[in-house]
């Protein structure tokens, strides 16, 4: 399988938002914007009914995205020409339920025809996909990606390492997304314990990275962040597309 690993050390923006918010057919024009504007990798949710992990903001997002219409097998149509306006990685995210009604082969299949770099499916047990997903996913050369919380123990992070061809993301809590990141003494220690362990993939914080001192925080710990909640609340606003070069440069330099 070919590397879909991100670069090392290289403080990277990923800016998540819902596929069919605000609109249904917003998805490509937000990807390319933010492309545009400096981001560096994006994840694009596929919407779900009952988004366990998401908070409030992006619960609500979700929730407009499937009264609009949006599923599976359209947010495919529309990502086919993905690749035609959009250069950087993108994943996808979201809940193994939708997957499996789609079914996992023509998923990844669909994934690869999209040039979708990987997947983000957080309900997804890891030994459920070694033991049974592993070789599709491989066979359409699209990265899975794991997450880590502080509770995870040394061991299950190596073994994440050792199947990881993208990157590792890193949970900054155990809180749903949108709850601001405090970096405190406990955080800050469970951060260095990750960094100490010298793993082989990058490592990409996200839940509470919202602005330029929270991104600064999360980068002098890793790889990079990723900002969801703050950016699905922009996209409610008016003109939202005009306001996104301003919010990507408010968190990092160009």
């Amino acid at each position: 399988m070919k590397s879909n690993t991100l670069p090392k050390g290289k403080k990277l923006l990923s800016i998540y938002f819902t596929a069919g918010y605000p609109s249904l057919d917003s998805t490509i024009s937000i990807a390319k914007t933010l492309e545009e504007s400096g981001a560096d990798f994006l994840e694009i949710g596929f919407p779900y009914s009952d988004p366990v992990a998401d908070g409030p903001v992006i619960q609500e997002s979700s929730q407009v995205a499937l009264q609009n219409g949006m599923n599976l097998h359209l947010l495919f149509e529309q990502l086919k020409d993905l690749r035609q306006s959009v250069s950087i990685p993108v994943y996808l995210m979201g809940y193994f339920n939708p997957v499996m009604q789609y079914g996992v082969e023509n998923f990844c299949k669909s994934c690869q025809e999209c040039g979708i770099t990987g997947t983000i499916i957080p309900d997804l047990p890891m030994y459920e996909y070694e033991e049974i997903y592993k070789p599709i996913f491989e066979k359409y050369e699209i990265s899975n990606i794991f997450l880590v919380t502080p509770q995870t123990s040394a061991d299950r992070i190596k073994k994440i390492d050792n199947l990881s061809t993208s990157f590792i993301y890193l949970l900054s809590s155990n809180a749903t997304t949108g709850k601001n990141l405090q970096v405190g003494n406990e955080s800050e220690s469970y951060f260095r314990r990750i960094q100490e362990m010298e793993l082989d993939n990058p490592t990409i914080i996200g839940f509470g990275i919202s602005s330029k001192s929270t991104f600064d925080k999360a980068t002098a710990y890793s790889d990079g962040a990723i900002i969801g909640s703050a950016f699905v609340k922009l996209l409610a606003e008016e003109n939202y597309l005009q306001k996104i070069p301003q919010f990507i440069s408010s968190i990092k330099e160009k």
